[in-house]
C-alpha cells in the first residue's frame, strides 16, 4: 500500500512540472450549486452544461424556485446538457428531500460529517454517484478527494495505478492512499493530461509528462518528434 502511495506522491510531481499548481479560487462555492452543476455535467461537455445551468439559474435565481418546478419544467430548460429527463428528476428530487428532511435546501450540515459518512449521505441521491458525491466533497467541502471521472480512471488504469474499467472501484483504492493535500491539484491536472494528451484514442505519448513510469503497453509515439534538427537537414541532403 506504501507503494501505492509513494507512486501516486510521484505522478502528482511530474503533473505539477508539466502544469503547475491549478488555480483554485478563494471564495468557496455553495455545496448545492457544486451538487447541480456536477449531476448536470454527467455524460457531456463542460460548455453544454455550464450553458444549462447558467439558463436554470438566470430563470430561477434560487433554488426554493426550483423546488416548486415539476421535473418536466425542469427537463425544458436543462435540455441542453443531454438526459433530461434523468437529470431533471435527480435535481427535483434531491431538493425536494432536502426540503422535506433537513428543512432547507442547504447542504450546509454536511460540513460535521466525515468525509465517508458525506459520500453515504448524497449517493442515497436519485442520479449521484461516487464521482458527483466526491465533486462536492472536493471542490465545495474542500476535503482531500479525488473525484474519479472517465478520463481520470482512464489516465489511471494507464499509468498502473489501479486496475478497473470501473469508476468507483477505482476512486476507492486511490482516495484510500491519497496523500494529505494533493488530491485538488492530482484530480485536475489529471483531467488535463486526460483532455491534451492521453486521449482515448490515439494518445500522444511522446509528449506526456509521465511516460518514463507509465505502464500503458501500446504507447503511441510520434517517431518524427525523436528527430533532431540535424536529422531533418541530413534527410533533406539525400534526397
Amino acid at each position: 500500500m506504501m507503494n501505492l502511495k509513494s507512486t501516486i506522491k510521484k505522478v502528482n510531481s511530474l503533473l505539477l512540472k508539466k502544469y503547475g499548481i491549478p488555480h483554485r479560487n478563494e471564495k468557496i462555492p455553495n455545496s448545492l450549486d457544486i451538487l447541480i452543476g456536477t449531476i448536470l455535467s454527467q455524460n457531456t461537455n463542460d460548455k453544454n452544461s455550464y450553458k444549462a445551468y447558467t439558463d436554470l439559474k438566470k430563470k430561477y435565481p434560487q433554488w426554493d424556485d426550483v423546488e416548486k418546478l415539476t421535473a418536466s419544467q425542469i427537463e425544458k430548460i436543462i435540455n441542453v446538457a443531454g438526459l433530461g429527463k434523468q437529470k431533471s428528476n435527480a435535481i427535483k428530487k434531491a431538493l425536494t428531500y432536502l426540503k422535506n428532511e433537513k428543512g432547507e435546501l442547504s447542504l450546509n450540515y454536511l460540513k460535521k460529517l466525515k468525509d465517508d459518512e458525506i459520500l453515504t449521505e448524497l449517493t442515497q441521491l436519485e442520479g449521484v454517484g461516487l464521482k458527483t458525491a466526491s465533486c462536492v466533497l472536493l471542490f465545495a467541502l474542500r476535503r482531500n478527494s479525488c473525484p474519479v471521472d472517465t478520463h481520470v480512471n482512464r489516465t489511471l488504469n494507464r499509468i498502473g495505478i489501479a486496475n478497473s474499467s470501473n469508476p468507483e472501484k477505482t476512486f476507492k483504492l486511490v482516495n484510500s492512499q491519497m496523500p494529505e493535500g494533493i488530491a485538488h491539484q492530482f484530480h485536475t491536472n489529471l483531467i488535463r493530461l486526460g483532455r491534451e494528451i492521453c486521449k482515448p484514442t490515439n494518445p500522444n505519448c511522446t509528449i506526456c509528462p509521465l511516460k518514463q513510469i507509465c505502464l500503458f503497453e501500446d504507447k503511441k509515439y510520434d517517431r518524427l518528434s525523436d528527430y533532431k534538427v540535424n536529422d531533418f537537414l541530413l534527410l533533406d541532403s539525400i534526397t
